[in-house]
């Protein structure tokens, strides 16, 4: 739910009227690498949530951005919910905190955001792997002392075992957002919101078109085999749910518009009237082509309203869209509102869809379950790995292949389904190598501790959740986890 950065060139103006031919043109912007003839990486500013390709793929010598959620819990009382704004005041005595453009940045470049239902998230700025796991753990270590101070703690599970969510953010992006998902039936989008939690893994587009092809269609194709082994949500709201990874599970429950795979889109027929590329020989074109029919199909969550007041910290004021209406609708004049979409319109309906890999300029890994501890640090190392290093690529795909397809065994039974432990094996072999041949020792000790741990035992997070569960019940797993992070610190 991060805010967008702009794919398209400076000049094109926010406020210009889209068309067909607009939308195309910011999803080819998407999904294809910005040359840099230097060579070598470009700056961003601390905090930035954007990447920039670096130029060369392989090896882990490009960037990599970690975003990390969090449930925030006050030790002595775990079952209620903590406000954002004690949250903030416990955070605010960290010393060298500073105020940027989007908000609070930790020393190391993390920026600090809210979730609607008040979970803390750590965005950190694009680096390679071994800075990027280095940045985010000294800025998690000082939050974690911070919290710790006045009582508070950050747990990691991918949806909150305890308590039932509510929205404590105030921001008109939530509040819409909440709206459209109340009125459109079903109760996982509300879920989604205030009660989930990710690891999120940004990595860079690829050096060329075809490379940037291969990597979004790698990502899909190992996706089950992550989710599966990276499974830590085995309840919810008091619960079990009977599900490795409930919020894997929340997240298909929600309009499969908004957050199926862009892969799963048809192909446009080719010339001459012969059917297009599949999925597993998409071409760059094809991509970008894919990407854009999936952002005119999609239903409008919000529309910004430029006469609206804006809030306090907010850069733009929405109303929630109830009625239907597509993206595609809207450009044909058949729209909620009489004006017609603007480029600005369009850059945030791209943030409101969630499919399980999202081209933004780079691609967001958004199948994680966040993790128990420090296993942030090795989702993300296996995920860079596999995507990043040729040698683990070429044989994850190979070893993936067979279970690319199921997502729903693999949010339901984790490492219980013989065929994806057996891939989950094989592709922590491949990470662990990979990060050794890229001099990332401690990481690839943290794989292969977690292999022992979890896949070679036909486990994985989940199972050791959902077993404590059953002994002390959530109220006492909620307490242990808060206790063990802040022990951390």
């Amino acid at each position: 739910m991060a805010q967008p950065r702009s794919t398209q060139p400076e000049s094109a103006r926010p406020d210009r009227p889209v068309d067909l031919d607009a939308v195309w043109a910011f999803a080819a912007g998407c999904v294809t690498p910005v040359e840099n003839p230097a060579g070598g990486s470009l700056s961003v500013p601390a905090g930035e949530l954007a990447h920039l390709q670096t130029g060369e793929i392989g090896h882990l010598q490009t960037s990599v951005g970690i975003e990390t959620e969090w449930f925030v819990v006050d030790s002595r009382a775990v079952h209620q919910p903590v406000p954002p704004a004690r949250t903030r005041r416990a955070l605010d005595r960290i010393a060298g905190l500073t105020t940027g453009a989007a908000g609070p940045v930790l020393p190391a470049g993390s920026r600090l955001t809210f979730e609607p239902g008040g979970q803390l998230e750590l965005s950190g700025p694009p680096a390679g792997l071994a800075a990027a796991v280095q940045a985010t753990a000294a800025d998690l270590h000082l939050v974690r002392a911070a919290l710790a101070e006045d009582g508070l703690a950050i747990v990691g599970m991918g949806v909150d075992p305890l308590r039932a969510g509510v929205r404590q953010t105030t921001a008109s992006r939530y509040a819409a957002m909440e709206e459209h998902f109340r009125t459109g039936g079903g109760t996982s989008g509300e879920v989604m919101m205030r009660s989930t939690a990710s690891v999120q893994v940004n990595l860079d587009l690829g050096a060329t078109s075809a490379q940037a092809v291969d990597r979004f269609r790698l990502a899909h194709t190992v996706g089950p085999v992550l989710t599966a082994v990276f499974a830590a949500s085995p309840a919810l709201t008091g619960r079990r749910t009977g599900w490795r990874s409930t919020r894997q599970a929340v997240w298909s429950g929600i309009d499969a518009g908004r957050t199926g795979s862009v892969l799963d889109l048809p192909a446009q027929p080719a010339a001459g009237g012969e059917a297009g590329s599949d999925a597993a020989t998409a071409r760059p074109g094809d991509l970008a082509d894919r990407w854009a029919r999936y952002l005119l199909a999609a239903k409008l969550m919000m529309i910004g309203d430029p006469a609206g007041d804006l809030g306090p910290g907010e850069d733009r004021r929405f109303v929630a869209a109830t009625g239907g209406h597509t993206f595609g609708d809207w450009i044909a004049g058949r729209g909620p509102v009489e004006r017609a979409p603007t480029l600005d319109d369009l850059s945030y309906h791209a943030t409101t869809l969630f499919p399980p890999v999202r081209p933004r300029g780079w691609w967001e890994l958004r199948y994680l379950d966040a993790q128990p501890g420090e296993g942030w640090r090795v989702a993300v190392a296996v995920a860079t790995a596999l995507l990043d290093d040729p040698v683990a690529a070429e044989a994850a795909a190979q070893a993936c292949a067979p279970v690319a397809r199921r997502w729903p065994a693999a949010a339901m039974l984790g490492m219980a389904d013989e065929p994806l432990r057996l891939a989950a094996v094989r592709c922590l072999e491949l990470a662990a190598a990979a990060l050794r041949r890229a001099g990332c020792a401690d990481l690839a000790d943290a794989v292969e501790v977690f292999a022992e741990r979890y896949p070679q035992r036909g486990r994985c997070p989940a199972d050791e959740l959902s077993e404590r569960f059953i002994l002390i019940g959530p109220t006492g797993l909620l307490r242990e986890e808060a206790q063990q992070c802040v022990s951390v610190a």
